[in-house]
């Protein structure tokens, strides 16, 4: 861990320090409630560079206020026709953007402050409890909150989110920027969640790394993530730190997901001409039981080409590769424009490798279609007997389209998108060099060996009042006992495969049918401040000799501050 951290310092050095530096930013939140409007004005525009070319995510502060401020483009391109003016919901969406990342605003801020501060100290502005703001220094702290409490039928346990700590950003001298979040966490979520847990042999709570029980069947464990920020030449920006990131345009991720706990990694990105290139070095949890005082240590290395191919559509191409030394980082993969496959190659090292394409292109300033496509291993000579099932045929194919201001109502949008992954795809010959970060998938939450549907519906009726509904269906094969391997825990050793080199399509193993559907309201009470109300309804069945379903409703009340919902969509 520590050379490993060496040679990143290095790196930066290297790359950072003989280059004029420029003012950078630091990024929104993971799941930023701006999300879904960033979405809506990337479809609206259809032909927005900086966002079509944007294909990881969280999108920094300052891109999103450049390209928020769109009322007047919407206008001048389309003066006449209502239609793709900005909705009273849009523009409530705008100007908040804009209060929550003042930093970035250079047009009149006024309207953004309090009318009464509380000791002329607190809320002075009201998107921040506390701001301070001199001529090289800037800094926001606010606290972070969000408590629920669900009941579950055929569940006699509590189910509860207690969730508290801070969070802050800032910049030194327009040059550095930083950020921090912190959360003290107590969970006992639905039994599927519990189940899921300890469900692979190597315990792990979802999107958290390490953890303690709490009151016997809970968890207790810290969300803590940090930041710095810098810019170099105009093109290249560079985050340093521990945090997770997303890769795609997608409800899920075939690439990279947000899925797993937070990793160390430094990021570089060059955005010029109508390129977007992205270089993600990463140190990973490799699988483990808890217990140890040190948990062993994995490295991957990614590489996103985004590009602006025409003004609507976006092409790009995608590769990684996980491995381990005993002692040292393999310097090959520092490379940033060398293929990793080919620098494996070079090295003659076992190391897992993958590809990827991906698209997106908007239509009629109201749909944007999207895919993946994800090549782990492909045996050409297969490809005449494909149906016959070789496992080292591994592939990912996600599609998906958004339909915003569905049938003519303003700010009523659609999102299907269909999943499926081959048996063994991420897995690899050991039980390192997987797509895996404590003991949790780097892509999808399913791991492989699946198929998988989504519907999301959403309506903004009011400003602050937001409706969501959501059906997830997926079918997958699980292994019956610890003993078996079909593909779909890709924290198994590929060689441990139960059926030969044949025989093997989704659905392969114990074959299990999910449906997974839920509905939202929530309400925005106060700047940031949000009152939760949800149903959830999921049927699990498991096609075994008894056909076992497992089938239960959870209804949660929850408020939660300056904080993204905790999601059990699995």
């Amino acid at each position: 861990m520590l050379q490993f951290r060496e040679t990143l310092l290095r790196l930066f050095i290297i790359l950072f320090f003989p280059l004029a530096v420029f003012s950078q930013s630091t990024f929104l939140p993971q799941d930023s409630k701006y999300a879904h409007f960033l979405e809506r004005m990337e479809i609206l525009l259809q032909t927005n560079p900086d966002l079509n070319v944007s294909t990881v995510k969280p999108l920094s502060r300052k891109l999103a206020v450049q390209n928020s401020e769109i009322s007047d483009s919407l206008h001048h391109f389309y003066p006449f026709d209502y239609f793709y003016h900005l909705s009273p919901v849009d523009q409530y969406y705008l100007h908040d953007l804009l209060m929550n990342n003042i930093e970035w605003v250079k047009s009149d801020t006024n309207s953004f402050k309090s009318k009464h501060p509380l000791f002329d100290l607190i809320y002075t502005n009201k998107a921040n409890f506390f701001e301070a703001r001199d001529k090289d220094f800037f800094l926001v702290v606010d606290p972070v909150v969000q408590l629920t409490e669900s009941y579950q039928t055929n569940n006699s346990e509590r189910v509860f989110l207690n969730e508290k700590g801070l969070t802050l950003r800032g910049m030194i001298g327009d040059k550095i920027g930083f950020s921090s979040f912190l959360t003290d966490n107590q969970e006992r979520g639905p039994d599927y969640f519990q189940q899921r847990v300890t469900a692979s042999g190597y315990p792990a709570v979802p999107g958290a790394g390490y953890w303690q029980t709490f009151k016997q069947t809970g968890f207790d464990y810290f969300d803590n993530r940090a930041s710095i920020y810098f810019n170099a030449l105009k093109y290249f920006d560079f985050q340093f730190g521990y945090d997770k990131n997303f890769i795609g345009d997608g409800y899920r991720s075939l690439f990279l997901s947000d899925y797993s706990a937070p990793y160390l990694f430094l990021k570089w990105n060059t955005r010029i001409w109508k390129l977007d290139y992205q270089n993600i070095y990463m140190e990973l949890i490799s699988q483990h039981q808890l217990g140890n005082y040190e948990y062993p240590k994995k490295y991957a290395v990614i590489h996103d080409l985004s590009l602006n191919l025409t003004q609507w559509l976006n092409v790009g191409l995608y590769e990684n590769i996980v491995f381990s030394r005993a002692n040292h980082f393999d310097f090959s993969y520092l490379n940033p424009v060398i293929f990793l496959v080919s620098a494996q190659q070079q090295t003659g090292s076992p190391d897992k490798s993958m590809v990827g394409l991906d698209f997106k292109a908007n239509a009629g300033h109201v749909v944007q279609f999207y895919g993946q496509l994800l090549i782990d291993e492909f045996i050409l000579g297969q490809i005449e007997h494909y149906s016959l099932g070789n496992w080292a045929n591994k592939q990912g194919l996600q599609l998906g389209v958004k339909y915003i201001d569905a049938f003519d109502i303003k700010n009523l949008d659609f999102q299907f998108e269909a999943n499926l992954v081959r048996p063994f795809c991420y897995s690899s010959h050991d039980t390192v060099s997987n797509f895996s970060n404590y003991n949790q998938p780097l892509a999808h939450p399913l791991g492989a060996n699946f198929d998988e549907f989504i519907v999301i519906g959403r309506y903004q009726p009011k400003p602050k009042w937001n409706i969501e509904g959501k059906f997830i269906f997926y079918r997958q094969g699980i292994d019956s006992t610890a003993n078996d391997n079909y593909g779909s825990n890709i924290l198994k050793d590929y060689d441990t495969r139960s059926a030969g080199d044949y025989g093997y399509k989704i659905g392969s193993g114990l074959l299990t049918n999910c449906v997974n559907t839920s509905i939202l309201v929530s309400y925005e009470i106060k700047e940031n401040l949000f009152i939760d109300a949800s149903a959830l309804y999921r049927d699990y069945v498991i096609h075994d000799a008894i056909h076992t379903v497992n089938a239960s409703a959870t209804y949660t009340l929850g408020i939660r501050m300056n904080m993204w919902r905790r999601q059990y969509d699995y």
